[in-house]
């Protein structure tokens, strides 16, 4: 059979718990959702601040398609570059504290765009065990050393950054690390990274994917949240989470933004993202700045939603973010429960292996600020329930 190798290794991920199936959202991304022609109160998606549906970034999104079209026609450095573009990256750069910015269409490309252009041949990159996979995908597409450090192991990353240097001098050092764990929820030591960075001659790559927009002063990412700032600093965030729209961009010192542009594959090689989403994301940097009393609910919502679930037999991971993951361990355990959750009209996603270590499987709660108090009741009532 032409299929059945294929068909053999589907059927064994899904004895194991670990079969991949989508759902289909048949309403604007909010709280309150129709999932598969069934109405569902949702704690998986990544709009932290409710902004994907406001209507203030669609009316910006209608202006940008009628004032630009749908679509940019080319690569940015062909001819798909338009003021729209030139201007939300001077707004990012200056967001963020940085000299400059460059939008890429996806975090993954940003990412692989970086890693490629910056690393290679003779460079060693230290990458944190838990990095998402656009990280450890981009690490092992740029022919680098390899060198991996235990989660938030700081000694364990300065004993590699020490044996590298003192066996090897030569070559670019590129730590790489989320700020925010996409899995866990709970944050890198930035502080420590830098120090270690200025202590090795070291570069660090920030992925801020969920931190940007929630953390820090008015919502200028994790960087902001500790008072940091450094030229050896290469900051990416994504562009539709909290900021409620697509894309991402990268942030750093002049010289390494103009070096992607000539060298980040990811970058040159694609067609540029439609102008009209650079229009609707002017609008939501202003809404995340002005966000500050959604930031304040969200983190109020956080706090609930940990006191309800203190003494539940799943334990909540330590995580003072909007990912709330309940560990449950077994595969079909999670299934079952985020399956249980379904029946009483809640959308919780199990997140299994390889996404998360082998025996960890977990629901990964994500709180919104678009949530209410009685929708956090709703699930807090709802998981001790199933425990019962």
């Amino acid at each position: 059979m032409l299929f059945a190798g294929l068909q053999k290794n589907l059927d064994e991920r899904a004895a194991q718990g670990l079969l991949r199936q989508r759902s289909t959202v048949q309403t604007p991304q909010s709280p309150h959702i129709e999932v598969d022609g069934r109405a569902c109160l949702s704690f998986c998606s990544n709009d932290y601040l409710g902004l994907a549906h406001h209507p203030q970034l669609t009316a910006a999104l209608q202006q940008g398609a009628a004032q630009w079209g749908v679509g940019a026609g080319a690569a940015h450095l062909i001819s798909g570059h338009f003021e729209a573009h030139q201007q939300l990256e001077q707004q990012l750069a200056a967001f963020v504290g940085q000299p400059e910015a460059l939008l890429f269409s996806t975090g993954y490309m940003a990412n692989i765009g970086v890693v490629q252009a910056l690393a290679g041949k003779g460079d060693t990159i230290f990458a944190e065990k838990l990095n998402h996979a656009s990280l450890n995908d981009a690490m092992l597409l740029s022919r680098a050393d390899v060198q991996r450090y235990r989660h938030n192991d700081m000694a364990h990353l300065e004993s590699l950054l020490r044996k590298k240097s003192e066996a090897s001098p030569a070559g670019r050092k590129l730590i790489l690390t989320d700020a925010v764990f996409s899995m866990d929820g709970n944050l890198a030591p930035l502080p420590e990274l830098l120090v270690l960075c200025e202590r090795y001659d070291a570069w660090l790559l920030l992925d801020d994917a969920h931190g940007f927009g929630v953390l820090g002063p008015q919502g200028r990412g994790t960087l902001a949240h500790f008072g940091l700032a450094s030229p050896r600093m290469i900051y990416m965030a994504t562009l539709g989470k909290a900021a409620g729209v697509f894309g991402a961009f990268v942030a750093a010192e002049s010289i390494v933004i103009e070096t992607l542009v000539n060298h980040a594959r990811s970058y040159i090689y694609t067609t540029a993202s439609p102008p009209a989403l650079a229009v609707a994301l002017q609008q939501s940097i202003r809404l995340i700045e002005q966000g500050d009393a959604l930031r304040a609910h969200l983190h109020s919502l956080i706090g609930k939603l940990r006191a309800g679930l203190s003494n539940l037999r799943w334990p909540l991971m330590l995580s003072e973010t909007a990912i709330q993951p309940l560990l449950i361990g077994d595969n079909t355990a999670a299934l079952a429960l985020s399956a249980g959750l379904r029946e009483r009209g809640l959308w919780v996603v199990a997140i299994r292996p390889p996404t998360v270590p082998e025996g960890t499987a977990r629901l990964r709660i994500t709180l919104s600020a678009a949530h209410t108090e009685s929708d956090v009741d709703a699930l807090i009532g709802a998981l001790h329930e199933l425990a019962g």
